[in-house]
């Protein structure tokens, strides 16, 4: 059994299929591709293939699949995993039972948990700089964080807006220095450090950004018609608390065999990597699960 269709999952099955290891590909959306079909930008670095978005890589994965021998279910939303007694909870109230298992759960982008985050969602908060660029032509945009995705945002929608607020809780970036040289060269962002978002604000739509100083605690409300949140991701493993290891951020521990402390339980890509959540690292760990699994179930054999 695979929990999560991203690239890992993916790539899970298709190994259990080429291995000869009959598979259930476990999907919680409507569609296959996980963190994929959040990605609006070229993809560049996955080695051997260029697309212009992660939707269209996603296709390649589909296609190249398609012909494989495992059975496929989307909607398919675990509630709970049960080690003890090796069976699965669906939210639809279905148990299932497995003899080995592959968490590719993924992550999923982390919320300030601020008043208005949810409500102007879509209606001036972005999930995308790269996807709604163009929109941002002459408008005032807050972007949230300090790491490479926040800075790389800022100058990709600073091609286009007016003005770029970029609000960051520390006093230093961890964005790479080519891009911070970038910022440094464009008068329209503007880098707030040492600042925390309070509220959005606005009607019908976001109009506006409360923000607070952390050290000297003066407020300022910032206009605002676009903003986009990037403070990192964390782990979808809520379903395995109690049930395996996990680390202080929730990320599952494993071995270089990619096995939990759990026996029969194993995981891969985003969930069980907070190093490198890359879509090459998913893919490849993927391949070591599987083929552990695979040393795991004849290794029980023979005893």
């Amino acid at each position: 059994m695979v929990i999560g269709g991203g690239p890992a999952g993916l790539s899970a099955a298709l190994w259990c299929a080429e291995l000869g290891m009959s598979s259930v590909l476990l999907e919680k959306e409507a569609e296959f591709g996980g963190q994929l079909l959040r990605i609006h930008n070229r993809i560049e670095n996955y080695i051997g293939i260029e697309t212009a978005n992660g939707r269209e890589l996603r296709d390649i994965f589909l296609k190249s699949i398609e012909r494989r021998n495992f059975v496929k279910r989307l909607s398919a939303n675990v509630a709970e995993v049960n080690a003890a007694d090796k069976s699965l909870l669906l939210k639809s109230g279905e148990v299932l039972s497995y003899s080995a298992l592959i968490i590719a759960t993924g992550v999923r982008r982390r919320k300030l948990g601020v008043p208005g985050e949810e409500e102007f969602r879509q209606k001036g908060i972005i999930d995308s700089g790269s996807k709604y660029r163009e929109n941002a032509a002459g408008k005032t945009v807050v972007i949230v964080g300090g790491g490479d995705a926040a800075i790389e945002n800022a100058l990709i929608l600073g091609e286009f807006a007016k003005k770029v607020f970029v609000v960051h809780r520390s006093s230093e970036f961890r964005a790479r220095k080519e891009f911070l040289a970038k910022i440094k060269e464009n008068p329209g962002i503007e880098l707030l450090t040492n600042t925390i978002v309070k509220k959005f604000a606005g009607k019908q739509k976001l109009n506006s950004v409360s923000v607070q100083h952390l050290q000297t605690d003066k407020a300022r409300e910032l206009s605002a018609d676009i903003a986009l949140i990037r403070i990192g991701v964390q782990p979808n493993t809520e379903i395995l608390n109690g049930q395996i290891d996990l680390d202080g951020s929730g990320y599952i521990l494993t071995n270089s065999l990619c096995q939990t402390n759990s026996p029969g339980i194993f995981a891969t890509g985003d969930a069980a990597n907070p190093i490198s959540p890359t879509i090459s690292t998913a893919t490849g760990t993927a391949a070591t699960a599987v083929k552990s699994v695979l040393h795991w179930t004849t290794k029980l054999k023979t005893v």
